[in-house]
């Protein structure tokens, strides 16, 4: 039963992955308007996903599955919990329509299960790390580059002329497909790589069922975030699109093949901000859905981490003491924050009316 449990959460995990990934993948074609037919945009990500997770997924797998924790760390009850600790993080993203980084909540999840048993590999832990920092910014560095270039005379004219419409499009569109396709080579590791581990599936069922199901979430659950990534942070031309998508799907290959996890999400979101950085300078750190992308990036690793590290505390090592200190590491940060939002009001002078 509890096996059953877990490969159900796994799955569902993975339909959240595809409602992540659809905005990293086919946003760009959907946002610039070369597909405006949404449910076909998020068809063509499916589709995509699988054959990237088919053809290309397995060496991410076995990062996901032995090469942060022992193998022998997952059990089919800690697998459970890993996996259901990504997941719920994972959805109150999908929920508020934020492009998550399925990455960084799994990763966060195993991480929080080797704490308690001390056995996670801090090597291969902080080179992951080192690749979360890297690539987002290098994709803004690219992005701004780019731009800038695209902003010359000489290219403007050349976009400018009439054939050039139709070849941008097709251009986009193969980006995005491309982009969807690195994506399944590395992120249905996440969904499946626990239950590999455990021994529950192996690594080709693994990922033929986490691809089918990654491109399941896509065509059913992707819309807010589609929407959010397309069209809520900055306007996108075709030329644009084209060098979101492919470098975000260059990226995101190139670190499949050595089997890095590695936040696709952030990548083309972070290449889309440098585009608008280019257009409306520092302004467009100051739209609310930047902030809100920032904030949970930062948030949602550590919040996964300490799901699954609190859970298998309480469920599996029936020891309340941590959990009691965490909460009242809760209780502290929240009172503070209170009383930070109240010194403003009682500084504020009172004033009879008249």
């Amino acid at each position: 039963m509890l096996t059953i449990i877990a490969v159900t959460v796994g799955l569902f995990f993975a339909m959240n992955i595809g409602a992540s990934g659809a905005a990293a993948s086919m946003g760009i074609a959907y946002g610039s308007g070369v597909l405006k037919n949404r449910i076909l945009a998020l068809v063509l990500c499916g589709l995509a996903v699988f054959f990237g997770a088919w053809l290309g997924g397995g060496e991410v797998v076995k990062t996901m599955g032995s090469g942060i924790v022992p193998k022998e760390t997952f059990t089919v009850a800690i697998a459970l919990i890993v996996i259901t600790s990504a997941a719920l993080s994972l959805f109150l993203a999908n929920v508020f329509g934020i492009p998550l980084s399925t990455s960084e909540v799994t990763v966060g999840s195993v991480v929080g299960a080797g704490i308690v048993y001390q056995s996670v590999f801090a090597g291969k832990l902080i080179w992951i790390v080192m690749f979360w920092l890297i690539t987002p910014f290098a994709a803004f560095l690219i992005a701004i580059a780019a731009a800038a270039f695209l902003k010359r005379n000489f290219i403007q004219n050349l976009i400018k002329k009439p054939k050039a419409a139709p070849i941008l499009a097709i251009l986009v569109i193969f980006m995005g497909v491309f982009e969807a396709f690195s994506a399944g080579m590395n992120n249905v590791a996440n969904a499946v790589g626990p239950l590999v581990g455990a021994g529950i599936m192996s690594t080709g069922s693994g990922i033929f069922w986490g691809g089918l199901f990654v491109a399941l979430g896509a065509i059913l659950l992707g819309k807010n975030v589609l929407e959010t990534n397309g069209k809520k942070i900055t306007k996108i031309r075709l030329e644009e699109g084209c060098v979101i998508s492919g470098t975000g799907a260059g990226i995101v290959t190139i670190a499949s093949v050595f089997g890095i996890p590695v936040p696709l999400t952030q990548i083309t979101t972070s290449s889309i901000i440098g585009i608008g950085f280019v257009k409306q300078g520092r302004s467009v750190f100051k739209k609310d859905i930047v902030v809100q992308l920032l904030v949970v990036w930062v948030v949602s690793p550590v919040l996964s981490m300490v799901l699954s590290y609190t859970l298998i505390q309480l469920l599996i090592e029936q020891n309340v003491y941590p959990v009691i200190a965490m909460a009242g590491v809760l209780i502290s940060v929240f009172g503070v924050k209170f009383l930070m939002n109240q010194a403003p009001a009682a500084a504020r002078p009172i004033t009879e009316k008249k």
